[in-house]
């Protein structure tokens, strides 16, 4: 069945493939995009395609007007995907960036989510959120703490909204991806160099840069994205399926080994 799905973060990556794949699966589609001049090109590729079923429109988390307004629009999924990482060591962190990445990561998708919700709540709609994590929300690589502490956050409260909207036919799920070669995780692991001084912090530049350019050598750093937008563009408008959605599967296997582990860690 043909759903009407809204999508934050639809200007580049996972957001923007997976609004292309699921526009062309029939389903409508609004692609949100967190700065303006990324409507136009989203726009033209949309016509390029003759899918007149995709709309582009800004959506900015950071302006509450412009979060007033998706709340006002009419749809059946509401897929949280935007989001932005601040990487580097937690010990060491500028304290402002950590709250910036909580904003925008937690906060601010919860603002929407809460006025469609009880939007949704009021009117007996049964919709669906979804909540694009990350492998990320499931363990915690040093260096990478603040970022998926963010998505640890998530976890909990789309844990929490499941069993609180279930009584009213909400249905809620996570989208968990691995370290699939976007641009996203690369782009991320420059950001502590704006602030990272080797005559202040402990962490040296080089040996930072170092510990990323050796993972994103290795190819569980650099997997082909097109894997993950083909399950998001099935998982994303299914009225069934698990709530927790890791790919790719050897990626699970290490979470799960990984977590039961954690049972076992020593200080």
């Amino acid at each position: 069945m043909s759903k009407t799905i809204l999508i934050t973060g639809a200007g580049s990556g996972f957001g923007e493939g997976a609004a292309i794949g699921l526009a062309m699966n029939g389903h409508k589609v609004i692609a949100t995009t967190h700065v303006s001049s990324q409507v136009m090109p989203l726009r033209e590729k949309a016509k390029e395609l003759g899918l007149d079923n995709l709309r582009v429109d800004r959506l900015d988390l950071t302006d509450p007007y412009d979060i007033a307004q998706a709340q006002s629009w009419d749809f059946d999924v509401l897929w949280n995907n935007a989001g932005m990482g601040e990487a580097g060591p937690v010990w060491e962190i500028p304290i402002d960036l950590v709250r910036r990445n909580y904003e925008v990561n937690v906060f601010l998708p919860l603002v929407l989510t809460q006025g469609v919700v009880q939007r949704w709540v009021a009117g007996n709609k049964k919709g669906k959120v979804v909540f694009t994590s990350s492998m990320g929300g499931l363990f915690t690589p040093a260096n990478w703490g603040t970022y998926v502490s963010t998505k640890h956050a998530l976890e909990a409260i789309a844990e929490a909204l499941q069993q609180e909207l279930a009584p009213y036919g909400i249905k809620v799920q996570t989208i968990n991806p691995g370290a699939y070669f976007t641009g996203y995780n690369e782009t991320m692991a420059d950001n502590p160099f704006r602030w990272l001084d080797d005559s202040k912090n402990f962490t040296q530049r080089a040996d930072l840069r170092k510990g990323f350019d050796e993972f994103f050598a290795t190819p569980e750093g650099r997997m082909d994205a097109q894997e993950m937008i083909d399950r998001m563009i099935k998982i994303v408008p299914a009225d069934t399926g698990k709530f927790r959605n890791v790919v790719p599967k050897q990626i699970e296997d290490m979470l799960k080994a990984h977590q039961l582990a954690a049972w076992e860690n020593q200080i």
